[in-house]
């Protein structure tokens, strides 16, 4: 008995689809780590490819045969050899992958100097068409104090919980590690797991006298990413869910990534 290929049919719409495929795929991944030289997580992967105008549709149990082609420890390092065989497995001419993943660090507390792990989202997107594209991102949570705020009360000043989305593609390697570093530091203050009284009081102070907009926070990235050679394009983003308001800040800067 020969079982129909309903996907491979030819469709008569003639409108192509720019991305087809599965999402909310769960895979364990290795990737790379400064202090540790790899660390194990478990990402979360979105794959697609193009459809022309003339198949009805694309045969979705192949994203994920061909994944299991490149095992955890294999995948991060191989993604444009990954990209291609989904170009050629499904006769695509572009294929793409998006992981986010959860990224452990040890952080020691400010003074009691007391060691947990802490969390940050993070993320690959990669692309294939004519030439392999790669972007690489961190969301990293930080606080904030208003300058408005501190400048305009007789004591103390709101501060909130903020995050700080950084994207980069690049020339020359860039650790996630340098970018969560590089949103903490341009923080009111960074934030810990585990902080015992002497560190909340020295992180209370720290943000006091480090009154941040979000406008400064992505100025201040910008800047510091302009000047970095590595660096051929980026995003940035800052956001804070207001302690006074029912609304968050918000503000965001990109430079082509070329």
């Amino acid at each position: 008995m020969t079982i129909p290929d309903i996907q491979s049919m030819a469709d008569t719409r003639r409108i192509p689809i720019d991305k087809v495929g599965v999402k909310g795929l769960r895979y364990p991944i290795v990737v790379e780590d400064r202090a540790n030289k790899i660390q194990h997580t478990v990402a979360d992967l979105n794959i697609y490819v193009d459809l022309p105008h003339y198949l009805r549709g694309t045969h979705m149990s192949r994203f994920v045969e061909i994944l299991h082609h490149y095992h955890e420890e294999a995948l991060i390092g191989n993604l444009e050899s990954f990209l291609q065989e989904l170009k050629n497995s499904l006769k695509a001419q572009a294929a793409y992958i998006d992981i986010s993943f959860p990224y452990f660090m040890a952080k020691k507390a400010p003074v009691s100097k007391i060691s947990s792990l802490l969390a940050y989202d993070c993320e690959f997107s990669a692309s294939l068409r004519d030439s392999f594209d790669l972007l690489i991102g961190v969301i990293v949570p930080v606080t904030s104090l208003c300058p408005c705020s501190k400048e305009i009360s007789e004591s103390g000043a709101h501060n909130q919980r903020s995050k700080i989305t950084i994207k980069v593609s690049y020339r020359d390697f860039v650790w996630l590690e340098e970018l969560i570093e590089l949103a903490e530091e341009t923080a009111s203050c960074e934030i810990y797991s585990l902080l015992k009284r002497v560190d909340e009081k020295y992180v209370t102070e720290h943000a006091y006298a480090n009154p941040k907009f979000v406008e400064d926070i992505v100025r201040e990235i910008t800047i510091r990413l302009q000047n970095d050679p590595r660096i051929k394009g980026f995003y940035v983003e800052s956001e804070n869910a207001e302690s006074i308001h029912l609304h968050n800040a918000y503000a965001m800067i990109s430079r082509p990534f070329v």
